[in-house]
């Protein structure tokens, strides 16, 4: 064995056809080849897939029980392979409480640096608060005490009661009991059996008088005293002399002026993913779901009798309790039930809206047994009922109903801090922990480097400061500077999610790993490319062979050894076309990637290609302030391909999903999606359907699949349901289906694999050993059409499917537009959890193309090229420009230059990500951009025209 190779022989897994394969160790390794040619099955189910195997079989006999179901790759032998790693874009969390500091560990360090360096204050007043020991209270009384006068009596007193109303009888009397002789009560000492009668309605102090002493008094009574002060007065001890407030000190957190103390400060004092750091209110989410008027009643124009509270609109149609409660507080508040909303006065729609629970009304009618009952009853108020409700029901269906009247919003206690209030008092040069982490990622490593710390402070965190710089500068080379380290991982793309886990590797430090990564390129500007490929080649100076699945110019010509597999996808793929360094690749006819990176083929489509209705109507946004946007106008044009451009984190994704797609969604669909800051928008009139095609999977199960999605599906099962034997047997549509009992694997419930949950890895599909992975029983698989039972129908791909449902019109057109958006390799029954992000966005196209277009449609897709080779973005933007031609308008944010090149109309942020971004460097045609010398995406943008 070679040891600086890693060997590859017979590699038959999916498509790919007995290759044989010999990489570079410890080099940049770059799998490219069009959509479906085989490069995942290569990377990730052969090599990666091989690597995890290998690593399980080294646990324990316990782990491997659960894991023992892991299929071998289709292989037949690997050699010189290393500890494998993969970074994908679908393995972000989506739970809410993961956030950009979490997931790199960024968070946790901060954690401990504010626990262990933090200066806590007085919510209050703001007044440092220090913890004391018994030793430090007596050594600094001992020093007030020696600058007093000579015989000057100085009172050691125990705070008993603090600035509160009362007579206090019970306190005196305890106090006597427990042998105190005097107190002081408002500022004047009394012995305990002369103290006045105190007024139940003043505010008082009282402190218990421990010993009177003077300048010059033994240290082991002071001490003695101290102790005992500090035990009655709970914590605290007063030093005063004879006609002062006197000087409070505390041996907790606590200030001594307000009383208010703090628990003892440890690290999970910051944390909003535990109970003794996260706000009590939202419980550490920083959002609560609270109702929102606005969609308790939509149309003000509406009475209430018909249905403009839609909660009651149900309840009005019936004579019920409920019914007959609305209709007497209407008589008890003077309103009728058949007057517009608008029209009622203010303080009444406060009163339904809010309740009035000190106001008694009364309530009359029949009940069940037909007998006439009056009771009183207040009114709670429909928008505290709801939220009542929503908190005490365990009906998710109640859930579902109540949520849409409800939306996100604002934590009201913590304001989006996430966690309490007295966390938020703990400061390091002050700023609290939150303040930090809302900051930009490269604000925060400017603020960590320039942090000034004493000798103490600098021993303390010199360790914990080296490991949050490090990853800091991670993310800022790979490109992330821009983000916060409080983002929540929800929000993040697929690239910036995967680039993160990418830097976090980096920051392990770890040598002889494989690493397979899947485009990590995507969601970058070609400005920020350069860093990118820099953190590559970190990781295998490391000592480490990184595989990357590209398509990227860039990557591919600075990788030290690439592979070309095709020719075709599908089955017409899984070969390797070429290989070796990237000028033995581009100088290899065969190769169509070859082609690409020698310039003898281009995309060539422009703007020229293309036809337009004519259309002078335009949609304005003004004032966009979400975020980052710096109160941009933002101008565009319907009818016309527009692509919104930037670097990283200028802004695209705020403006386009934030403001403009829920703007939309709200104005034609009702939505109840709260859109971010903007001023308004004009010329939604022109506009009919919005259409949001995300890279969000079709489905969550391998149920879920691109036949079903298209509803292609549908139209089969019909097929093989009047078939004859089907009809002989009384066989409907549904026998067919594997979502429902009857035809269906009942083992795997017509999944065709069996989900095993892994505690500490990724869930693992395998196999049904009932079924064999085909989802229908036995008699389901005994019918057929033209020679083909239900399940080989679902193992076709696209492009053979289309041809074997060519005289079935329905059918036929699905599956071509499936073809038509490059994806004819794929198979119609392959399932969701199988898909990228950039195919499941194209199967979701196809399903949009294949519907009526209205002409009047704005579609909205987000880096449509994602996992596209030159050759399948030529064919996507053929699709997308038929839409345009129809008169509809497609936006598209997109770094691809190739799908720039042909928009009619660019909107380009910047000049850079986050603080720096949001402002409009330009907009116009392809020529206008290119010739703004402020767009960074015009200077790219010249190079390839």
């Amino acid at each position: 064995m070679k040891a600086d190779k890693l060997i590859i022989r017979g590699a038959r897994e999916h498509n790919l056809k007995n290759l044989d394969l010999e990489l570079p160790k410890n080099s940049l390794v770059v799998i490219t080849g069009i959509s479906g040619s085989g490069k995942s099955s290569l990377a990730f189910d052969t090599i990666y897939a091989e690597g995890q195997r290998r690593y399980v079989e080294s646990l324990s006999a316990y782990a491997r029980q659960f894991l023992g179901l892991m299929e071998k790759p289709d292989v037949d032998q690997i050699e010189g392979l290393s500890p494998a790693i993969s970074i994908d874009q679908k393995t972000v969390s989506k739970n809410p409480r993961s956030t950009v500091g979490t997931i790199t560990e960024i968070y946790d360090y901060m954690r401990l640096l504010w626990a262990r360096i933090g200066v806590p204050h007085c919510p209050i007043d703001g007044r440092e608060i220090k913890a004391q020991t018994v030793q430090e209270i007596v050594d600094q009384i001992d020093s007030e005490l020696k600058k007093s006068k000579k015989d000057q009596v100085n009172f050691i007193l125990a705070p008993i009661i603090k600035g509160r109303k009362g007579i206090y009888e019970e306190v005196f009397r305890d106090l006597k009991k427990k042998g105190l002789v005097r107190v002081r009560v408002d500022g004047r000492v009394y012995e305990i059996d002369e103290v006045p009668s105190l007024d139940r309605y003043k505010i008082h102090d009282i402190e218990a008088v421990i010993d009177r002493l003077v300048t010059g008094v033994d240290r082991q009574r002071l001490t003695e005293t101290v102790e005992t002060a500090l035990r009655y007065g709970e914590g605290l001890v007063l030093v005063a002399k004879e006609g002062e407030s006197g000087k409070i000190f505390s041996e907790k957190f606590a200030c001594p002026e307000h009383g208010l103390s703090l628990p003892e400060i440890e690290p999970r004092t910051f944390s909003f993913n535990s109970p003794h750091g996260a706000c009590p209110s939202c419980d550490g989410l920083g959002v609560k779901l609270t109702v929102d008027p606005d969609l308790v009643i939509p149309s003000k124009n509406l009475s209430i009798s018909e249905g403009a509270i839609h909660p009651w609109s149900r309840m009005l149609a019936h004579d019920t309790w409920s019914s007959r409660r609305i209709e007497a507080l209407g008589h008890h508040l003077g309103f009728s039930l058949t007057t517009a909303v608008k029209d009622l006065p203010k303080e009444i729609l406060e009163v339904i809206l809010y309740g009035s629970d000190s106001d008694k009304f009364k309530v009359s009618g029949r009940n069940r047994f037909g007998r006439n009952i009056t009771f009183n009853t207040t009114f709670e108020g429909l928008v505290p009922e709801l939220s009542r409700r929503y908190r005490e029901t365990e009906s998710e269906w109640v859930k579902r109903e109540i949520e849409k009247y409800m939306r996100e919003e604002l934590c009201e206690l913590c304001h989006g801090a996430r966690i309490r209030a007295e966390a938020l008092f703990v400061t390091i040069n002050e700023k609290s922990i939150v303040e930090v982490a809302n900051r930009s990622i490269e604000q925060t490593a400017d603020w960590f480097k320039n942090l000034p710390l004493s000798e103490k402070e600098k021993q303390i965190s010199f360790q914990v400061l080296k490991e949050i710089n490090s990853r800091l500068k991670f993310l800022l080379d790979v490109g992330l500077g821009y983000l916060t380290v409080n983002r929540s991982s929800a929000t993040l793309a697929g690239g910036e999610a995967q680039r993160i886990r990418l830097a976090s590797q980096i920051g392990s430090g770890l040598s002889g790993v494989l690493y397979v990564l899947d485009e990590p390129t995507i969601g970058l500007h070609s400005k920020d490319n350069d860093r990118l490929i820099k953190t590559l080649m970190e990781l295998k100076e490391l000592g480490n062979t990184v595989i990357v699945v590209e398509h990227d110019r860039e990557v591919m010509e600075r990788a030290d050894y690439l592979v070309d597999i095709g020719p075709g996808a599908g089955e017409l793929g899984g070969e390797i076309i070429a290989e070796g360094t990237p000028e033995i690749v581009a100088n290899t006819k065969a190769s169509l990637t070859g082609q690409f990176l020698k310039g003898t083929k281009v995309v060539g489509l422009s703007t020229k290609d293309f036809k337009r209705i004519e259309n002078k109507n335009k949609l304005t946004i003004k004032k966009a302030s979400e975020h980052n946007l710096k109160n941009i106008d933002v101008e565009i044009p319907l009818g016309k391909f527009i692509a919104v451009t930037g670097v990283s984190g200028s802004g695209k994704s705020t403006l386009v999903g934030d403001i403009l797609k829920k703007a939309l969604s709200n104005k034609l669909y009702s939505s109840k999606e709260k859109p971010g800051k903007y001023g308004e928008i004009s010329g939604i009139e022109h506009i009919d359907k919005v259409v949001d095609i995300d890279q969000s999977p079709i489905g969550r199960t391998p149920r879920s699949n691109p036949a079903t999605y298209t509803g292609a599906f549908t139209n089969i099962r019909d097929i093989f349901a009047n078939t004859p034997d089907a009809r002989a047997r009384g066989y409907s549509s549904g026998r067919f289906s594997f979502n429902v009992k009857g035809g269906r694997c009942e083992t795997c419930q017509g999944d065709g694999v069996i989900k095993i949950e892994m505690q500490f890895l990724p869930d693992v599909y395998v196999t049904c050993e009932t079924c064999l992975g085909k989802r229908y029983n036995r008699e389901a698989l005994e019918i057929t059409y033209k020679g083909k039972n239900i399940a080989e129908i679902l193992e076709m791909t696209i492009q053979v499917a289309s041809k074997f449902f060519e005289n079935i019109p329905n059918i036929k057109a699905k599956l071509q537009t499936l073809n038509d958006v490059g994806l004819g390799y794929m198979k119609l029954g392959q399932g969701a959890t199988t898909l990228s992000g950039g195919e499941a966005q194209r199967v979701k196209l196809a399903t949009e193309l294949s519907r009526r277009s209205t002409g009047k449609t704005f579609y909205i897709l987000d880096e449509p090229t994602t996992g596209l080779h030159f050759a399948d973005i030529e064919n996507l933007l053929k699709v997308l420009h038929r839409l345009v031609e129809l008169g509809n308008t497609v936006l598209v944010i997109e770094h691809n230059l190739d799908v720039i090149k042909t928009a009619d109309w660019i909107i380009d942020l910047g000049p850079e990500g986050g603080d720096k971004g949001g402002e409009l460097v330009a907009e116009g045609s392809v020529e206008q951009i290119i010739n703004n010398k402020k767009s960074a995406t015009g200077t790219y943008l010249a190079k390839v025209i």
